[in-house]
């Protein structure tokens, strides 16, 4: 059956602005995009939605999930933050939230901090009943971007000036998302569309149409990008494929970046949607997988450092103890451990040498006060794919 790919092109509107040269903004047609063909999707839908199936099962019985939690959601939120620009790595945020070890980049872990805690604010609101929303989505939008950079540009509220994609003026911009007079009503298209119970196409296909129509629409002034991967993340936990946040799909768009950002403006342009939905069901198999993959390799690893600590002797206790704290916590500071663990100074010090003198932990500012200690070997396997761009911005 031959597609019609002009039916699904959105609106294009002439606009201008304070008398400046004329464009054209782009009012998506509402979803889901009419006579979509997924009869060759199928085999990539049922090979994600077994791979993301095998991540979610092995997180069941995990003897920590919080453990992994904790890591997974930072990982995502070091990741989606990348893409848009900042050099944050994972191990800057653990140095962030620590507060006795400060100095990390300010404005970039801020905005990585803002959207571990945006994202955990919409599990929340989700998990307590409330719908997926315009209001939630402002909310969420709030707590990521309030005292973050671009904390100046409206959090929390809807956009009531043209924005735009590439280039310096919406004139000469790769992309102009709907004029500010039209955002409310794509933003409500995009609602009733969410809560669409007769809508019988796979939850991963929903996700990433979703996704694709959020930035599209480009609905506020700032963190768009970073939102529309949260919603996500959301969709997937709130409607039961994940029973936790352990996807870290930043990572297959940071590292197809050029790609992600092509399969966007090629649906506007031409309608291609099964294109983008191929490269986001790839997407989402490889991710689930390599997620799987170290979440085994770090159950490996634990299980063999704790057999080590064991042989150290009399001391091995204590050593066990600051062991599971870092395995929650991979990168720490003393001060941290002796409060969190109900310790003393010495008993976790001596600790930590032992544990330093067989290769588990080694510290790394080489200083004498304010020293931070690091599960090197797990947080290697966590940080894969999150060390920054060369070269900055």
């Amino acid at each position: 059956m031959e597609i019609d790919r002009k039916a699904r092109l959105g609106e294009r509107v002439r606009c201008s602005a304070n008398s400046e040269e004329p464009y054209w903004a782009l009012v998506p047609r509402p979803l889901p995009p009419p006579g979509l063909q997924l009869d060759d999707l199928q085999g990539l839908v049922e090979k994600a939605s077994q791979s993301l199936g095998r991540l979610d099962g092995l997180a069941t019985v995990l003897p920590d999930t919080q453990l992994f939690l904790y890591m997974y959601v930072r990982k995502e939120a070091v990741l989606s933050s990348q893409i848009e620009g900042t050099q944050s790595s994972l191990s800057d945020l653990l140095l962030y939230e620590s507060e006795e070890a400060p100095g990390v980049p300010l404005d970039d872990v801020q905005e990585v901090s803002n959207y571990v805690a945006a994202m955990n604010h919409g599990l929340k609101r989700l998990r307590e009943g409330f719908p997926m929303s315009m209001r939630l989505i402002r909310e969420i939008h709030e707590v990521l971007m309030t005292g973050a950079r671009g904390g100046t540009k409206a959090p929390g509220e809807f956009r009531h000036s043209q924005n735009w994609v590439g280039g310096t003026r919406p004139g000469n911009a790769i992309y102009v998302p709907p004029p500010p007079d039209r955002v409310v009503e794509c933003m409500s298209d995009l609602e009733k569309y969410l809560h669409k119970k007769e809508d019988k196409l796979p939850l991963l296909i929903r996700a990433a149409l979703v996704h694709h129509q959020f930035e599209t629409i480009h609905p506020f002034l700032d963190g768009n990008g970073r939102l529309g991967r949260l919603l996500i993340t959301l969709m997937l936990c709130t409607e039961g494929v994940l029973s936790e946040p352990i996807l870290y799909l930043s990572l297959y768009f940071k590292t197809h970046r050029k790609e992600y950002y092509a399969h966007l403006q090629h649906v506007r342009e031409t309608g291609d949607w099964e294109s983008w939905l191929k490269f986001f069901l790839v997407g989402v198999s490889d991710i689930a997988i390599q997620a799987t993959g170290a979440a085994r390799e770090i159950l490996a690893l634990i299980q063999t450092d704790r057999e080590r600590i064991a042989d150290v002797g009399r001391s091995a206790g204590s050593a066990l103890q600051v062991h599971r704290y870092l395995e929650r916590k991979p990168l720490a500071v003393i001060p941290e451990m002796v409060k969190a663990l109900g310790l003393t100074t010495p008993t976790v010090t001596a600790a930590l040498q032992n544990l330093e003198r067989i290769g588990i932990v080694r510290e790394v500012t080489g200083r004498l006060r304010g020293r931070v200690f690091v599960y090197a070997a797990y947080l290697k396997i966590l940080e894969r794919g999150t060390e920054p761009r060369p070269g900055g911005r």
